[in-house]
């Protein structure tokens, strides 16, 4: 009886804390509008969502940090299927803490970005806390080039946003690649209902 009161406890405190982990906002919840700096092949512009859901779907993909090793192979991956996403209609934009020149380094690097996908600038995490992500002080570190990072970091999560500004599907705990396939997956989903 012990035994069997202990594994309903255990199992309740994982079930809390796998909820409490996952505060991401969900399919069918409006997604937060943002307008903010972003860079597409080493050009600043001010990215709108709501300005790119007029021509589409929008994949908006929070990843921690530019230059490291799991995100320069998302971005990699992103950039490979770029045309598949544009072919079903929707578009793509990273989201990090990342200053604007970290990222027109980023987004015109050949392997990684490679001027196909934009990346947004979120310095401060205010558009990552507005997609209810947690935003975790960077240890000391650097990046693949070698420079420091010296900013937070946010959480690897994907939505897709419907041009109604509804969110259709939302994923994270994926691995670089899982993370691209499951959104081309979802905006191939769309793609008859345009």
């Amino acid at each position: 009886m012990k035994s069997h009161f202990a594994s309903s406890i255990a199992l309740l405190a994982l079930a809390l804390s796998t909820s409490c982990a996952r505060a991401a906002l969900s399919p069918s919840d409006a997604a937060p509008a943002f307008s903010t700096p972003a860079s597409l092949d080493g050009r600043t512009f001010t990215f709108s969502l709501a300005e790119a859901l007029t021509r589409g779907p929008v994949v908006v993909y929070f990843y921690p940090s530019a230059y490291t090793g799991g995100c320069n192979l998302e971005a990699h991956t992103f950039a490979v299927h770029h045309e598949e996403f544009a072919a079903a209609g929707a578009s793509v934009v990273g989201v990090s803490l990342d200053d604007i020149g970290r990222l027109n380094a980023f987004s015109a690097d050949p392997d990684y970005c490679a001027g196909k996908i934009p990346v947004a600038s979120d310095v401060g995490g205010r558009v990552t806390r507005a997609y209810a992500l947690a935003v975790r002080d960077a240890p000391a570190r650097k990046d693949t080039r070698g420079q420091p990072i010296d900013h937070g970091l946010a959480e690897r999560s994907t939505f897709v946003v419907t041009p109604d500004g509804r969110i259709a599907a939302a994923f994270d705990g994926l691995s670089p690649v899982e993370n691209v396939e499951r959104a081309l997956a979802a905006v191939k989903r769309l793609a008859p209902a345009r």
